[in-house]
Order: structure tokens, then sequence, then C-alpha cells
């Protein structure tokens, strides 16, 4: 190999990059467009629940339990009714995703200690914000109903009974719960495959497509020089996009960073690599630019956003989806970032992860300059 004829590979395809602005502001500008979008569209937090209720009892003790749903952040209390058949009205029209129904003898029980139930009206349409809403409702009606029990038992006997176990709950790594600090660091590396994996699937193809091909191979320049040569040309754009992401990711959002910023920013260019060097494996396969781009996409977007935990935990599913993840390269960086971005790991415990990245890359190339040696 050649170092004179890799740089002058590319030097070629960097002036072609710089020569077409249009791609250029595209491939510079689309990074933060989809972290913006999906930064703020995308979130995981479930709170402003509409909510109806209809309060039958009309007693002190259940209007304040009218008065905490109305105080808590995860329910907005949309109107209070007189009966079932509003809030099953408002269900069908999806106006209210909650209906809270207290039954007429509710402060009775309670206050006599009795089982006082409050009942749930869910629409089950949205399976998952259903069920955390549950949560929520229920945790708020059986800390409410146990003080008041506390407050009444106080009253009458001027103590109170301790519970055996004073339960305290603390949160790691995340601790105001906030699903934009999960979403963006998985989210830098789905943007990272798949602007990497475009920027790349076109190079080959579109020298077939020119006709600029025949004079590349009439040259003395060799396969394994000319892929890294345009490959060296897109790793400089493809880390611009990246350091513009993590840029995005901790000073607009706001997202900590507790780890090694260059354990990271390593693993990301290793990663960066891997991701280029598969569009070029696949630009090596087609001599169709349209072919070439769709193979990308398809190889690139589904895995990255679907297969890697980015949104959706691995463990939960199904045995033979777990077994393809296992190839996903994406899934092994997302676990990196997320790591080093929440937890503050470092490489003694994220060494595999970046060794399977280093082997990916590696592995990769090879394959992207036996291909494009036969296709030559």
């Amino acid at each position: 190999m050649n170092l004179r004829r890799t740089r002058a590979m590319a030097r070629k395809e960097l002036l072609h990059i710089v020569r077409d602005p249009r791609s250029l502001m595209a491939a510079l500008t689309q990074p933060v467009l989809v972290l913006l979008l999906f930064g703020y569209a995308l979130s995981l937090d479930v709170d402003r629940i509409p909510t109806m209720i209809y309060d039958a009892d009309r007693s002190a003790i259940s209007q304040n339990l009218v008065q905490q749903f109305r105080g808590s952040r995860y329910f907005q209390i949309v109107d209070e009714v007189d009966s079932y058949k509003p809030i099953e009205r408002a269900m069908d029209q999806r106006r209210i995703l909650v209906g809270v129904a207290i039954p007429y003898d509710y402060s009775r029980d309670l206050l006599q200690g009795k089982i006082a139930p409050v009942q749930i009206l869910l629409d089950g349409a949205d399976s998952n914000t259903a069920s955390i809403a549950m949560g929520y409702a229920e945790g708020l009606i059986q800390t409410y109903a146990r003080n008041a029990r506390d407050n009444a038992q106080s009253q009458r006997t001027g103590s109170v009974l301790q519970p055996p176990v004073d339960a305290s709950v603390r949160v790691w790594y995340n601790p105001d719960l906030i699903s934009r600090n999960f979403i963006v660091p998985g989210l830098i590396g789905v943007i990272t495959m798949i602007i990497a994996a475009l920027l790349t699937s076109l190079t080959i193809a579109r020298e077939w497509e020119n006709g600029t091909m025949e004079q590349l191979l009439s040259t003395p320049v060799r396969p394994v020089e000319m892929a890294l040569g345009k490959l060296s040309a897109h790793f400089l754009l493809g880390l611009t996009d990246m350091l513009i992401a993590l840029f995005v990711g901790v000073v607009i959002f706001k997202v900590p960073l507790k780890g090694s910023a260059v354990l990271l920013l390593f693993s990301a260019c290793v990663f960066l690599y891997g991701a280029l060097a598969w569009g070029l494996y696949i630009s090596a396969m087609f001599r169709n630019q349209l072919a070439a781009y769709q193979m990308g996409t398809l190889t690139s977007f589904l895995p990255a956003f679907l297969l890697s935990g980015f949104i959706y935990p691995i463990a939960n599913m199904p045995w033979i989806i777990r077994v393809i993840s296992v190839i996903i390269p994406a899934r092994y960086f997302i676990d990196m970032t997320k790591g080093i971005f929440l937890k503050g790991l470092g490489l003694r415990l994220l060494w595999f992860d970046l060794l399977l990245l280093i082997l990916y890359a590696v592995g990769i190339s090879f394959l992207a300059v036996r291909k494009l040696r036969q296709k030559i």
C-alpha cells in the first residue's frame, strides 16, 4: 500500500464533497434536525394525563383526594362529573385516558378502617400509557388513604401506629427520571450509524454511474488504497457530524456526561469507521446508486433503531430477535454511550463492547476491500 496514492484518493474524495454544497449541507444539518426532532418529540415521560373524576361521596375527605389529583403533575383534570356517562363518552372521543370514580361511602369506610375502594377507569387502547397511569393513580390513592387513616387515628387516640418498615426509594443514574437523558445518548449512536452508512453507500456506485471508475482503474491505485482514501475523506465529515450531535446533546439538551469524554470520542471514532466501512461494502456490491442507497437505509436505520436497545429493551424481545441483535454493532455502541453519559462507566467495564466494535470495524474493512477487488 502506498500512502501517497491513498492521500491522493482522500484528497480527490474531499474535493468531491466540498464541490457539492447541497449534499454537504444536508450531511451537516441532518444530525441536528434528527436530534432536535427526536429529542423534543420522542418522550417516554407520562405526565399531564387527561383525567375526569366522578365524586359520588361529595365529602371533605373525597374532595381532598380530588385535590391530590389536581396537584399531581401526572394528571390533568379535564372535568368533574356527576355520573359515569360523561366519562364513557369522553373516553370514546379520546378526550381522556383515565376516569376516577369515588363511591358514595368512601369517607365513611376510610375513617372506620374498612376497605375504601376507588374505581379507576382506563383507556386500554394505549396499553403502555394505561399501565403507567394506573400505577400513578394507585400510588396516589393508597398514599392519601394511609395518611387520612393516620390522621383520623391520631385525632382519636393521640398516637399513630408506625409501619414496621420505612421504605425509601433512591433512583440512581437518572434521579429525575427524565426520558431525554435516556433517549439522546442512544440517539447519537443511531444517527452516527445512519449518516455514516449513507455517506459511503453511494461512493463506488456513483463512480460506476458517472463513468469515472474506468479512469480510476487506469491509474496505479489499488483497491485497498481506494477504500482507505474514500473512508478517510468521509471519516472527517462523519466525525464532524458526530461532534455536532454530541454538542447538541450536552449543551442544548443538557444530558449529563458523567464519564470520560476521551473514551466516548475514541469509541465513537471506532464505531464511525466501522459504519463507514459497512457503507463502502454496500456501495461495492451495487453499481446503481438507488439500489445502494436503499440497501444502506435498510441495513442501517432499521437495525440501529429497532434492534439496538435504543428504545425497546432487548431483554423483552423474543429469543430469535435477541440472537439477531448480537450482530448489530449499534447495540454495543449505544450501551457504551449510555454507560458513559449516565453512569460514568470506564474502560474497566466497557472493554468488551469496545473490543467488539474494533473487531467489527476491522472485519468490515477487510470485507469491503475484498468486495471492491472482486468488482474491479
